[in-house]
């Protein structure tokens, strides 16, 4: 069944038709696995072959286009009638010779799709250049453009029902850290404890259970603590260094996510004084999300303590956050960086996360947030020290 009410997607459909509007689009053609969920419901572990959800300007429901035998979980899981779900013939996988976007621009033809200002999503991961030359040949008459993040941005506030499953995932992503804590410990295998971390982010809470999410644990220690995004080894860990963990609770697709650092044994006094600053830039920032701040405003806040501290970071701070699919679970849209100038509205979710990756170690804190009418309220309630354990 869908996650939401037939009202609620029609809601992001009359929003994702202003914005085509708005840029003089007479079909949308999107590809990016989240925002297909996002305007039908549809989800499925399918987007490794090529789908698509079409949206005309005005007039008719969307089309669901998948791969014929992921059909039924159109039918299944999308809010839609199953007429407007369509299933292309298998001998289009992964041919030589054919590309199932061929069937798709013969479909689209037929419905009356053919002509007008076409707008497709040219970097989204799942959108080939294969793909879109085979729109190209099929729709001699369509003018294409690119839309890439049209829908990305009609997703970047949420609804209460969004929120709802945002605030469920805090609850799964809690325990999950706690589990992580409780496994890691010298001589202990990185891989088991990733196994204790990845079944607690699958069980879930005893209200609700948690869904895969679009990240698998990240956890590099020691030496690999430097930089972000190592996953693990069947090594163990060693007492006398960090490990970092960023990890996320997942619900009906929706992610909080989460990071902290433990380590095992005394910490350095470089690492604590480093954590110190983190940690007190990390609240500033928070305390400066307020609506009507800009994304750079939030990050100029955190540059400032961090100067003051005498830690530097080049990369951005934080990233809008929700409903999404492997490989990221960020929504591509604000960043909290120099140069932003997206203006926070309340119900936007970000993922305000300050790594600090140096030669041979690294930090990482973060924060979850939903923007209020008075700021910035975190979906988490976990402790953000620095996590020792002999």
């Amino acid at each position: 069944m869908p996650s939401f009410t037939g009202d609620e997607y029609r809601t992001r459909i009359a929003r994702t038709r202003q914005r085509m509007a708005e840029a003089g689009l007479d079909l949308l053609i999107v590809s990016d696995p989240a925002n297909m969920n996002y305007l039908t419901g549809y989800d499925g572990w399918s987007f490794y072959t090529p789908q698509c959800v079409v949206v005309p300007g005005t007039g008719d429901d969307p089309l669901v286009i998948v791969r014929g035998m992921d059909r039924n979980g159109g039918l299944r899981t999308s809010f839609l009638p199953a007429a407007r779900i369509l299933g292309y013939p298998d001998h289009y996988v992964q041919a030589r010779d054919l590309h199932p976007f061929d069937w798709i621009a013969d479909e689209l033809r037929r419905h009356g799709y053919g002509r007008g200002r076409v707008g497709t999503e040219q970097d989204a991961y799942y959108f080939s250049p294969a793909a879109r030359a085979a729109l190209e040949r099929g729709l001699p008459e369509a003018a294409f453009v690119d839309a890439n993040l049209l829908v990305n941005w009609v997703r970047a506030v949420k609804s209460e029902a969004e929120l709802s499953y945002m605030e469920q995932a805090a609850r799964i992503v809690e325990a999950t850290m706690a589990a992580a804590y409780d496994a890691i410990a010298p001589g202990v295998r990185q891989c088991d404890a990733v196994a204790a971390i990845a079944a607690a982010q699958i069980r879930g809470t005893p209200e609700y259970g948690g869904d895969y999410a679009a990240f698998v644990p990240l956890i590099p220690t020691g030496i690999g603590t430097s930089t972000p995004h190592l996953t693990w080894t069947d090594a163990p860990f060693v007492s006398g260094e960090p490990t970092i963990l960023e990890l996320a609770g997942c619900r009906h697709r929706y992610h909080c996510p989460m990071a902290r650092t433990l380590y095992l044994g005394r910490p350095p006094a470089k690492l604590r004084q480093t954590e110190a600053v983190v940690r007190e830039g990390l609240q500033a920032a928070l305390d400066a999300a307020m609506p009507g701040t800009t994304a750079e405003g939030v990050e100029a806040v955190w540059r400032r303590v961090a100067a003051r501290g005498g830690v530097s970071k080049e990369s951005r701070i934080g990233y809008s956050v929700g409903l999404n699919y492997p490989p990221d679970w960020g929504e591509h849209t604000i960043s909290l960086r120099p140069g932003d100038t997206t203006i926070l509205e309340p119900n936007m979710t970000l993922h305000l996360i300050l790594g600090i990756w140096l030669d041979d170690w690294g930090l990482e804190i973060s924060e979850c947030f939903r923007v209020t009418d008075t700021g910035a309220q975190p979906f988490c309630d976990f402790p953000r020290g620095l996590h020792v354990k002999d």
